[in-house]
C-alpha cells in the first residue's frame, strides 16, 4: 500500500539528504558527481561497484558515508586466500561449563553490518565473491540450513581497480548484474588535490558528521519508491535496456560493438536510480534527465562489449550515446 507523504515531511526528508551531502563534502574533496551517484544507490536501496585507481579515497568516500549516515560500518579485505566463513561467518562449537553439554553457535561474519566495504572485490577467487550473491540480493544469510537475516540498511559496496588485473578474478556478470551502480572515480582537478594533500598531511583529520539516522534513511528509500514517473518515461526507459540487446536494436552502434545486452534488472535498477535522482534533486517525479544521467552508470557494467569494439577501443560510454540518441521517448 503507498503511503500518503505530506509537504512537510516531504521536505524534512530533502533537508536530510542535503544535510547528508554537505557532510561528506567536508570530507571529500571535490567528486561531486562521485557523492551523488553513492546518495542515489545508498537511497535507492542498492549496491555500488566503485572503481577508481589507488589513491582516490574511495575508502574514505565509504567510511565517510557511513559516519554521516551513523550506520555500523565494516570493510572486508578481499585476497586470494579469503574463504566464504570469513565473510558469512562459522558455527563454533561451545561447551556448557555446568552440564557439559557441547552445542555449535553461529559466529556472525563481517557481513552482518550495515555498510559493508568490500576492499578489491576481485582478488578473491570466486568461491568467496559468490559468498556475497545471497546476502545482496536476498538481504539474508544461509548456513548449515539457518537464516539469517542481515540489518536494515544492507549497502555493499564493492571497490576495483581498473588497471591492474594480474592475480584478480573478474566478478561473473550474475553478479556484476547485483550491482544497481558502477561509480568510476576520477582524478581531481590541481586545486583539488593540492586541498586534498594539505588536509590529509595535517595532525588531525576530520571525520564526517553525523547528519541522518537509520530511521531517517528508511523512510527515505520508502519515499523513493513512492517518487512518480509518467507512463511515457517508463517506456522510454524500458526501450532503451532493450535497445542493448544486438539480438533485437536498431542501433547500429548497438548491433557492431556490443556483444550481450542488459536483462530486465537493469530497467529496475534505472528506474530505481533515477526516482533517487529526482528525489535527491527536489522533485517528486522522474524526468527524461534523469534517465539520461542514470544510464551509464546503470549499464556500464550490464552491457558486454564484442571483441572488435574492445580491440577498437570503443567504450562502452560512446555506444550508449548512439543509442540515447536514437531511441525516441514517445
Amino acid at each position: 500500500m503507498q503511503v500518503v507523504w505530506n509537504e512537510a515531511e516531504i521536505a524534512e526528508l530533502s533537508h536530510k539528504i542535503e544535510a547528508l551531502r554537505q557532510s561528506m563534502s567536508q570530507v571529500i574533496i571535490g567528486q561531486h558527481d562521485v557523492i551523488e551517484s553513492l546518495l542515489i544507490c545508498l537511497l535507492a536501496g542498492g549496491h555500488a561497484l566503485v572503481e577508481g585507481v589507488p589513491g582516490l579515497g574511495k575508502t574514505l568516500l565509504v567510511k565517510s558515508l557511513a559516519e554521516a549516515t551513523d550506520l555500523q560500518f565494516r570493510r572486508v579485505q578481499f585476497t586470494p586466500d579469503l574463504m566464504p566463513s570469513d565473510i558469512v561467518g562459522t558455527e563454533i562449537l561451545e561447551e556448557d561449563t555446568s552440564t557439559r553439554q557441547r552445542v555449535f553457535r553461529f559466529q556472525q561474519g563481517p557481513i552482518f553490518t550495515q555498510v559493508l566495504l568490500a576492499d578489491e572485490i576481485n582478488r578473491a577467487p570466486p568461491k568467496t565473491q559468490s559468498a556475497l550473491l545471497e546476502a545482496m540480493q536476498e538481504r539474508c544469510v544461509t548456513f548449515a540450513g539457518q537464516t539469517h537475516r542481515l540489518p536494515k540498511p544492507f549497502f555493499v559496496l564493492a571497490t576495483q581497480n581498473p588497471i591492474e588485473q594480474a592475480g584478480t578474478y573478474p566478478l561473473p556478470e550474475a553478479q556484476l548484474d547485483r550491482f544497481l551502480l558502477r561509480i568510476d572515480v576520477v582524478y581531481p582537478s590541481e586545486d583539488e588535490e593540492i586541498l586534498m594533500v594539505s588536509r590529509t598531511t595535517q595532525t588531525t583529520i576530520d571525520a564526517a558528521s553525523p547528519a541522518m539516522d537509520v530511521g531517517t534513511l528508511l523512510r527515505i528509500q520508502q519515499l523513493v519508491r513512492d517518487i512518480e514517473i509518467g507512463d511515457h518515461l517508463l517506456r522510454y526507459a524500458t526501450r532503451l535496456i532493450r535497445a542493448t540487446r544486438p539480438q533485437v536494436t536498431t542501433v547500429a552502434a548497438v548491433k557492431q560493438h556490443i556483444a550481450w545486452g542488459a536483462g530486465p534488472r537493469a530497467g529496475q535498477a534505472l528506474v530505481l536510480a533515477s526516482k533517487a535522482r529526482a528525489l535527491i534533486h527536489g522533485r517528486l517525479a522522474v524526468t527524461r534527465e534523469d534517465i539520461s544521467a542514470m544510464l551509464l552508470p546503470v549499464l556500464a557494467h550490464r552491457v558486454l562489449r564484442n571483441f572488435e569494439a574492445e580491440a577498437d577501443g570503443i567504450e562502452i560510454a560512446t555506444v550508449l550515446h548512439d543509442l540515447r540518441r536514437e531511441i525516441p521517448i514517445d
